[in-house]
């Protein structure tokens, strides 16, 4: 099954922001790509090959984010019991999925979560 152009390009922009925060760095657990910093996972990115929906599954503390990424079209608590602290699985492929930057909002506001205090004041400072 063929990936929308769209919903790839898109998936392609939150994985480069995600990975040009201090400190991340990109892995592979469960054949998944997974942005990480300080070893903990901050976005879960899935797999681009098709073989599985598009999306992005971030955590968001701020209620209003929260409330707001589940409005999207499709998105849900994260699955394995993490919906309950927040996770929120976003997909891509669906009509009037967000637009890459309200992503990009919210995988930074995943990081500031999961980062130390040192790494957001470098996030900060740029």
């Amino acid at each position: 099954m063929a990936v929308p152009k769209s919903a790839l390009r898109k998936w392609e922009r939150v994985r480069d922001f995600a990975l040009g925060m201090p400190g991340a760095a990109e892995e592979f657990p469960w054949g998944e790509s997974v942005a990480k910093v300080n070893k903990k996972v901050f976005v879960f990115l899935g797999m681009d090959d098709g073989s599985y929906p598009l999306g992005i599954t971030v955590k968001l503390k701020d209620e209003a984010a929260h409330a707001h990424a589940l409005t999207a079209p499709g998105a849900e608590p994260a699955g394995y019991g993490l919906g309950k602290a927040g996770w929120v699985r976003v997909p891509l492929e669906e009509n009037g999925a967000p637009r890459a930057e309200l992503l990009c909002d919210w995988v930074e506001e995943s990081y500031r979560t999961i980062a130390t205090k040192k790494l957001v004041a470098e996030l900060d400072g740029r």
